[in-house]
């Protein structure tokens, strides 16, 4: 039996595929400077971030030094709160917030995902918001399912996780969730709902 039903935070509950896209091209828009120079540059830090290692206070001298360019340290902030959200996906996590117990799963910097959580009111909809900066566990290792598991009292084998990157649905099915693959250009809803369906028929 389904008890609860995760989801990835880029690409599934936003609009765009991955967080540096995000804040590149927030970046981009806001300054003028290259999107190819800032998501490129960005990238150079974003590993150390998404583990915890470095937040981007610490990354933003050397990453204005790398652009050229003397940038208001509030960007990122603004960056972050500025996150482009899949409203209708957020229907249908309250949708099934009424059913099940709901939990969001990320790769991703804590001051990331906290800044968007308080900013967008996310939080009331989450039983539980893992984050590899704050696990120093990707989703490419067990340790941040198995917190999560742990903090919403369920097994693998009655969950379901949906993520847009096929690669981010191996370790959680080789410990027995439920995986769906959602399409982040396509963006069908409508589709994950009855794929949703299917499994917990």
């Amino acid at each position: 039996m389904i008890r609860a039903i995760l989801f990835d935070f880029d690409g599934v509950l936003t609009v765009d595929k991955t967080g540096s896209y995000s804040v590149a091209d927030f970046l981009h828009r806001k300054t003028g400077l290259g999107f190819d120079l800032l998501r490129r540059t960005y990238g150079k830090y974003n590993a150390r971030m998404l583990y915890g290692e470095i937040t981007h206070r610490d990354m933003w001298p050397d990453f204005c030094a790398d652009v050229g360019a003397a940038l208001d340290p509030g960007l990122p902030e603004e960056a972050f709160r500025a996150t482009p959200m899949n409203e209708e996906m957020l229907a249908l996590v309250r949708e099934l917030k009424q059913h099940y117990r709901i939990g969001m799963v990320t790769d991703n910097p804590v001051e990331r995902v906290d800044a968007a959580a308080d900013h967008f009111g996310l939080r009331p909809l989450f039983d539980v918001i893992s984050v590899s900066g704050q696990c120093h566990s990707r989703k490419d290792q067990p340790l941040i399912f198995e917190r999560t598991f742990e903090a919403l009292g369920v097994r693998p084998e009655e969950c379901i996780f949906i993520d847009n990157t096929a690669k981010n649905l191996t370790v959680p099915g080789q410990m027995g969730v439920k995986t769906i693959l959602f399409d982040d250009e396509k963006r069908d809803v409508e589709g994950l709902r009855k794929a949703i369906r299917e499994i917990i028929a």
